[in-house]
């Protein structure tokens, strides 16, 4: 089957210097490693591939290197390594909340920006240590205990990171979700685990709206009948919730954090699929996995430290809350916004960044597009002198959004962006600190995560797009599915289609030099005469045209009559002339991808509808053009801008569906 291949860029954007290398924690890891293993590593390459072939000499040395504090040690560090099923440091105790909070002083471990309360917060090392044990006393007294559930209906600011740490501490299992949920979206994701303690705010401001969620509160409450205590937290109006008890109520007792050991499987917290065809799936993740998982990106591949300042934008909703979370762990400050982005204007989170002297910085590929197009120039604009690393993720990044970081922001950055997912909170191919940046492409094939692309017939590609396959498995693989008490389900969510093999859905290209090209979801693939294509090669030359502001392909197979359309959805700038911009979307899509991709159809709609987490939604538009009802394609509930839908439901009807 003919393949279109990504042309790998000759010079790299950015390189490491010796001065860089020589001060990595990665360099430093791999001397040791290597002094402690009784071999040498030369550079990256060789250090990932011993990394993914002794996977216990591996990670018993990121354990043994961080400093991770067993209550009793493991017996086996990998008993059992088939997937699904691999067991990790069995007979291990520890706990999550412990390494969080490990480091104590003046220091400070959170600062945040609220446009709710229009103000900024600093908790030091010791003020976050004494919340924890005041919120974790509370819990204590309203019967919380190892394993109960402790949900969140909150948004990113310090109360709730403040609750997880101290659920975590007991033993207890967290789960979030932000107010900018729906009831039933929250329902769908809170009411699978059966909570015993919910944390809600009286509601929250977006930009210049306000936001009341107080009915929404109680209509949960109502239907959560496993509840045993509301916790109100008033953050807009300083108004409790009916029936509840106060934050400050349950805070009121003065006791040290104590940190409950348990094993190094146990449940830590759950997280949810983007739900966008069905129930959203439970995903539990454990205390040593995550523990493990995470000191092993940031310390190493984001190089985070004490001393570091570490900000990504997120929700309580999105898998980056939990891993921004992490940053503690290295004993770095972690920098917290709850708002709009886009209020007044998009260099909102370049101020802050600014303001807060962020060192490492966060976002999603789309905000960085967005600022790209409404010509911002940050790096003039503020003073980023601090800034080392800009993160990105969400979506594959287009090589444009490498150029402007580069140009705009800052010339000697480590643009690193990722791909991974909420089903192993974590990346599987980003940056390192010793690998150079090319445009367009991921650097590497992070340390532990033996990723390889695979063809249709599981063979192993280099230099050509195939399905993202993980072939050994990682210890931040899900501990289970909630309720999924015979494993079928999430067996059938990753390894049913390589028996053995995680798939993860994802289609990528590996180059000959290591780094790697994310061109979209494997099941969303435009293979039009035999020529096949990822959506995200699609967008990077369709939203290349300062014209388009968005956009979304399908590619609809045998339909009617055996017949294919290639459909193409765009959110064009205002006053855009649309009979010129659909001749230069043809005229471009023809010259930079193929004659074969030009769309049958191009449709402009206001906007492109997305998931709570940024990600469009391309196979549920698919659904609905090839005639499920709104119902069956997928949770409105999962949608940031449900209101999007309506355009597509008109165009789906015209179609005959």
């Amino acid at each position: 089957m003919e393949e279109t291949h990504l042309p790998m860029t000759a010079d790299p954007l950015w390189t490491p210097s010796e001065s860089d290398i020589a001060r990595a924690r990665i360099t430093d890891f791999a001397r040791w490693a290597g002094e402690k293993h009784g071999r040498s590593f030369d550079g990256y390459d060789d250090l990932w591939h011993w990394s993914i072939s002794d996977l216990e000499g591996f990670w018993s040395s990121i354990a043994e290197y961080f400093d991770v504090r067993f209550g009793s040690p493991p017996d086996r560090i990998l008993a059992d390594a088939s997937m699904p099923g691999a067991e990790w440091f069995t007979g291990a105790t520890l706990n999550y909340a412990e390494h969080a909070l490990r480091r104590r002083g003046s220091e400070a471990a959170i600062l945040s920006r609220s446009q709710t309360t229009g103000a900024d917060l600093s908790l030091s090392r010791d003020e976050l240590a004494e919340a924890v044990g005041r919120c974790a006393a509370g819990l204590r007294r309203v019967g919380v205990g190892q394993g109960d559930r402790v949900v969140a209906y909150m948004p990113n600011i310090p109360e709730t990171l403040v609750a997880f740490l101290a659920a975590a501490s007991l033993g207890a299992v967290w789960s979030s979700c932000p107010p900018e949920f729906g009831t039933d979206a929250v329902l769908q994701r809170l009411g699978q685990i059966e909570p015993k303690v919910l944390f809600a705010v009286d509601g929250y401001r977006y930009g210049r709206r306000e936001i009341d969620r107080r009915e929404d509160v109680r209509r949960i409450v109502d239907s959560l009948p496993s509840l045993t205590a509301v916790v109100s937290v008033p953050y807009l109006d300083g108004v409790a919730v009916p029936d509840s008890v106060t934050w400050a109520d349950l805070t009121e007792t003065h006791e040290p954090v104590e940190f409950t050991p348990v094993p190094f499987d146990h449940p830590l917290y759950v997280l949810y699929s983007s739900g966008t065809t069905g129930q959203p799936k439970a995903i539990v993740h454990g205390h040593g996995g995550i523990l493990l998982e995470h000191l092993k990106m940031l310390g190493l591949h984001h190089d985070l430290g004490e001393g570091d300042r570490f900000f990504w934008f997120t929700t309580t909703g999105w898998m980056m809350w939990n891993y921004l979370a992490s940053g503690l762990l290295l004993g770095s400050t972690i920098a917290l916004f709850d708002g709009d982005p886009g209020h007044p204007d998009l260099g909102t989170l370049w101020q802050l960044a600014s303001d807060f002297q962020i060192s490492h910085f966060g976002v999603s590929a789309a905000f960085i597009t967005n600022c790209r197009k409404a010509g911002l120039k940050p790096g003039k604009t503020h003073d980023l002198s601090a800034l080392r690393q800009v993160g990105s993720t969400g979506s594959p990044l287009p090589s444009e959004g490498f150029r402007w970081v580069y140009e705009e922001v800052k010339d000697d950055v480590l643009l690193g962006s990722a791909s991974g997912g909420t089903d192993v909170c974590t990346a599987f191919v980003g940056p390192s600190p010793t690998v150079p940046v090319w445009e367009g492409e991921i650097s590497c094939r992070c340390l532990g995560a033996k990723v390889e692309a695979y063809s249709p017939d599981g063979e192993p590609l280099i230099g050509e797009k195939g399905d993202l396959v993980i072939t050994a498995p990682m210890p931040s693989m899900p501990v289970s599915f909630w309720n999924d008490h015979d494993g079928e389900t999430y067996r059938k969510a990753y390894f049913d289609h390589y028996p053995g093999v995680w798939r993860h859905g994802d289609w990528i290209q590996i180059t000959d030099r290591g780094s790697c090209v994310i061109t979209g979801r494997s099941d969303a693939t435009l293979n039009r005469g035999g020529v096949r294509m990822g959506t995200g090669e699609f967008y990077r030359v369709a939203e290349s045209l300062p014209e388009v502001r968005d956009s979304l392909v399908v590619h609809l197979e045998g339909g009617a009559g055996g017949d294919e359309s290639l459909i193409l959805f765009v959110a064009a700038t205002p006053g855009a002339d649309e009979d010129r911009l659909r001749q230069e979307l043809v005229a471009r899509i023809r010259s930079d991808l193929s004659p074969r991709h030009v769309p049958d159809e191009i449709h402009f709609v206001e906007d492109v509808p997305r998931t709570l987490s940024g990600k469009k939604v391309e196979i549920p538009v698919k659904r609905l053009l090839t005639g499920a009802n709104l119902q069956e394609a997928l949770s409105e509930g999962s949608l940031a801008n449900p209101e999007s839908l309506g355009r597509y439901l008109e165009i789906a009807s015209g179609r005959g569906n």
